[in-house]
């Protein structure tokens, strides 16, 4: 346990007692963490949809070119993977309530900076803010872990999809807002694909406040707590006797490989899609549908997901996260430009894709680490995912104009196959 952890465990010793001494409070303190949890992330869900529904347009406006309209989501992914560390530092150090306050406050900030920029014209002051921006980004992937804290190993899945199923509302809402955002921007002298950021700034802070008021007491704090009484031999606790007490590093490195492949073909195919459609005469409001039902399928099946990661285990799911990966990228590929119900089709596999790979990589991290570390671990790991998604957000643009969008879909596709192996290793003696 980190000096800071530890003086706040001792600072609060009253207040933690009860939670040490009753299985019940405890499970009582996991239900109501959840529910915070999932408030804040719907709000959080509104927040990210803007950067990937409208940064790459936003860019190629500014920049008049095609060639790096994929720089906004690796920037912005980029900045992702600087909170992530800092956030999970943060949440090792002082709690979640802390770490992930000061994330989605920051995203918040960011999403400003974005529309001083539009109205600047500034260029710079954009990728500085997109930047910034990506904090919320970070915060609202990392939540998912703040509600895994207190569960047992036959729930930590089922908190996980909880979390993540209540982005859903946010997420979804957010890109079939672009257009009624964008009209709101105009009217007030704003430039119109800067208006999901408007919505961006105020989504980021209301889940920095609903964190801030009503995360308490900390479940990392009792979780940490509770493994310190488990060591001393003082925690006779029948649900928290089932957290893990050892680290498997290779549960890690299969964890984190799983969610790094998944975000690299993820980030990459989005990415390059509003472009994709732009190029071929659709509208903004028919970008925010495609995108719209992709993020839903990022989210929304997250709570049947997670029931079948703990249920038919994580190596499973996690083959079926390359296989469904692979068909979103030969759907993209195949698909004529003019087909609205392909590209829906295609873009919501991708976001099946990335569910299914995301959750059972994150279920295999937290199994793997210890309430002492486990933080400070996701956050190391979510700084991996965030540098493969500005990797692949950066890249995109960069393949796509060379080649095509059919390319560059195929390309993911088939990288999502080396999940195969991954797998296959892990479960290696």
């Amino acid at each position: 346990m980190s000096q800071g952890a530890g003086k706040a465990l001792k600072g609060r010793s009253a207040w933690l007692q009860p939670y040490l001494d009753s299985p019940e409070k405890q499970q009582q303190l996991y239900k109501r963490t959840l529910m915070i949890v999932v408030l804040s992330q719907i709000f959080g869900g509104a927040g990210l949809a803007a950067g990937i529904t409208v940064g790459a347009l936003l860019a190629q406006d500014m920049l008049g070119t095609d060639s790096f309209a994929g720089l906004p989501a690796g920037l912005f992914t980029l900045g992702s993977a600087v909170a992530a560390l800092l956030v999970g530092r943060l949440s090792q150090r002082y709690g979640r309530r802390f770490g992930l306050t000061a994330g989605f406050l920051t995203g918040g900030i960011g999403a400003i900076g974005v529309v001083i920029s539009a109205l600047a014209n500034n260029v710079f002051l954009l990728f500085a803010s997109l930047f910034i921006y990506g904090a919320g980004t970070a915060t609202n992937l990392q939540a998912r872990y703040a509600g895994t804290d207190l569960a047992s190993s036959t729930q930590r899945a089922t908190a996980v999809s909880i979390a993540m199923v209540s982005t859903t509302f946010g997420a979804v809402a957010g890109p079939n807002m672009v257009g009624i955002m964008g009209r709101l921007a105009q009217s007030i002298g704003v430039p119109a694909l800067a208006g999901p950021f408007l919505l961006a700034a105020t989504a980021f802070i209301l889940a920095g406040l609903v964190l801030l008021l009503f995360l308490r007491p900390d479940p990392l704090l009792v979780a940490q707590a509770i493994a310190v009484g488990k060591r001393n031999g003082t925690d006779n606790s029948v649900v928290n006797n089932q957290l893990t007490i050892n680290v498997n590093n290779r549960g890690i490195m299969v964890g984190a490989t799983i969610m790094v492949l998944t975000q690299i073909v993820m980030v990459a195919i989005m990415t390059m899609t509003p472009v994709h459609m732009r190029h071929h005469g659709h509208g903004l409001s028919q970008v925010g549908i495609v995108i719209g039902f992709h993020v839903a399928a990022m989210y929304l099946p997250s709570l049947l997901t997670g029931i079948l990661v703990d249920k038919i285990g994580r190596t499973m799911m996690a083959i079926a996260s390359g296989a469904t990966l692979l068909a979103a990228g030969i759907m993209g590929a195949v698909v004529p430009a003019d087909s609205m119900v392909g590209l829906v089709i295609a873009l919501a596999l991708l976001g099946l894709g990335w569910n299914f790979g995301l959750i059972s990589g994150t279920a295999i991290i937290i199994d793997a680490t210890t309430p002492s570390k486990r933080a400070r671990t996701q956050g190391t790991v979510d700084v991996l995912i965030a540098l493969s998604g500005a990797s692949g957000g950066a890249l995109s643009g960069m393949i796509m104009a060379q080649t095509s969008y059919g390319t560059l879909s195929l390309a993911g596709g088939f990288l999502s196959l080396l999940l195969i192996p991954v797998v296959i290793w892990s479960r290696r003696k």
